[in-house]
């Protein structure tokens, strides 16, 4: 039931970072029961001020106010202890255990806080992991052998299973597949008390009420799911993109207009001073005509030294008004050789993989092959990619890429790791290797305009942040000297904001090479020009031709 205590509001929040960097400030928002999904550029705060709403960091400056009890559910599910139950990593084993006091006749007030209204507890957990697909799980059983999927699965349970009035849910839906994400998106319909949902994920967030904005000007609301916010903030773009050209017009036409000015009283002082000098005035006469010229002169320069001034605020407050730029520019990235490129699989038996999906009998495709590799968790679409890229041996048949051979020069493989990127070397040591006839300081352009500034682009690539990864492991593999033919990526948006995400898409639609492709971002399948799709089900792979 719906309470008046769903209700979280920042007033004039600011958070400085321990290296003294402000990360933002004096934001002033209210978030209430109505369903908001939290969106921005990676690296702009949203996990802190996640738990800056939790109440599990304190702001620098300002204040935040909980109407009633907070749940907030971290990105990634910490690694349960050895000991660790089914019930701890759900955050319901305080809960269950008072129950199961309070049966065997306790009457402490601390168990019945702990419980509160949850004397059904234990059945609605039963019924929440049978319907996320847990339900072979008991709340006793030990959590450590869960994986990373079921993990998340099972905090969610915990969380909608909480008492809180507002829950704060950051990026579930990264580690869960297509039926997964499908259950989420039901359970935020039912949930009935404060949302905010911190998401790149566009299928999740156009099932919010509203957008919340997070940028370093502050926070921005605008009304409505993911498909209003993206044309409403498109025309706002355009909007700013247009008031910014006008400010530059109106700029250059005032500079003009100056110049002329300012040399029309060159003029004038010349024109003065000369027939003074024919007409034998006195010396006396032509200093003090030089002063008054020298005077006005120096007024006008005054005057339009502070029109160019403001103009120059005109201009700049315009383009504060623009959004952020994609974070990803390519510039058309070229395969490394002409020709047909080809995939053929024979027979083929895959290792770790059990039931129908571990035989595939036949696959052959030619031309430009872009292919999606879609299914359940657990199905084997990692492994197959891994068996198709080389690094894995089938247990039987075959599997094969035209060109054949390897090495970066043909293929390019992202997995879920990144493993081809070294973590103890820079990006730009690393591209370096891979196009040494490439000259450095287009290389670092290009890195730029990916979004991975000189002061990024020098450290370790261990140091940089999943999304930072992703978008030099892009960077080594299209722009070597000679770019690969395959681009073989693995979930590639689980780590990118919306901004990267739209503008990878980009990238792989006008990506000329053969692409192999696993991913749960149906929004992301459907921009990329796909032309084949192989789907996992319960009775083995089907290819359905696009």
């Amino acid at each position: 039931m719906a309470t008046d205590f769903a209700r979280v509001t920042l007033d004039g929040v600011t958070l400085v970072l321990p290296d003294g960097r402000t990360l933002f400030s004096d934001l002033h928002e209210s978030f209430d029961r109505r369903p908001t999904g939290l969106v921005g550029r990676n690296g702009v705060g949203k996990s802190l001020l996640g738990r800056i709403l939790a109440g599990e960091l304190a702001p620098s400056a300002g204040r935040c106010t909980r109407g009633g009890p907070v749940h907030r559910l971290a990105q990634q599910v910490g690694a349960p202890s050895p000991t660790a139950s089914v019930a701890e990593l759900a955050g319901l084993r305080p809960a269950l255990e008072a129950l199961t006091r309070i049966e065997r006749g306790s009457v402490a007030p601390e168990d019945f806080a702990l419980l509160g209204e949850r004397w059904d507890l234990r059945a609605r957990l039963g019924a929440e992991l049978e319907r996320s697909g847990l339900g072979h799980l008991r709340a006793e059983d030990p959590a450590a052998t869960l994986s990373g999927g079921e993990a998340m699965r099972l905090a969610l349970v915990g969380a909608f299973l909480s008492e809180a009035d507002f829950l704060i849910l950051d990026e579930p839906s990264n580690h869960l597949d297509r039926a997964h994400r499908q259950a989420l998106l039901a359970q935020l319909r039912r949930w009935p008390r404060g949302l905010l949902l911190i998401s790149h994920d566009r299928e999740l967030l156009e099932g919010m009420a509203r957008i919340v904005e997070l940028s370093p000007q502050g926070l921005r609301s605008r009304g409505g799911g993911y498909s209003l916010y993206a044309a409403t903030r498109a025309q706002e773009q355009q909007h700013a993109e247009d008031q910014l050209a006008q400010r530059k017009l109106e700029r250059r036409r005032e500079e003009q207009r100056l110049r002329e000015q300012r040399e029309r009283q060159d003029r004038r002082a010349s024109r003065g001073a000369r027939q003074g000098k024919e007409a034998n005035q006195s010396k006396l006469l032509l200093d003090r005509q030089q002063e008054r010229a020298q005077g006005s002169a120096g007024r006008l320069q005054q005057r339009q030294a502070a029109a160019r001034a403001a103009l120059d605020l005109a201009v700049r407050q315009a383009a504060d008004r623009l959004l952020q730029a994609p974070a990803i520019v390519l510039h058309g990235p070229q395969t490394a050789e002409g020709g047909d490129l080809s995939l053929s699989v024979e027979d083929l038996e895959l290792p770790f993989v059990r039931g129908a999906t571990r035989h595939l009998d036949s696959l052959r495709l030619q031309g430009r092959p872009r292919l999606a590799i879609t299914g359940p968790n657990g199905c084997g679409k990692s492994t197959l990619l891994r068996v198709l890229a080389g690094e894995l041996a089938p247990l039987r048949g075959h599997a094969s890429l035209h060109p054949p051979g390897g090495g970066s020069h043909c293929y390019a493989y992202l997995d879920q790791r990144l493993a081809g990127l070294d973590p103890a070397r820079s990006v730009l040591a690393q591209l370096g290797e891979r196009s040494p006839r490439t000259p450095d300081s287009l290389q670092r352009m290009r890195l730029a305009q990916l979004g991975l500034d000189a002061e990024r682009i020098a450290l370790p690539s261990g140091a940089l942040s999943g999304g930072e990864r992703l978008k030099a492991a892009l960077a080594c593999a299209l722009y070597a000297d000679a770019p690969a033919r395959w681009l073989r990526l693995d979930e590639p948006s689980n780590q990118l904001d919306l901004d990267s995400l739209l503008a990878l898409e980009a990238l792989l639609r006008q990506y000329p090479g053969g692409l192999l492709l696993v991913s749960h971002d149906e929004r992301l399948l459907a921009s990329v020009g796909l032309t084949h799709r192989l789907e996992a089900g319960a009775t083995g792979w089907r290819l359905e031709a696009l």
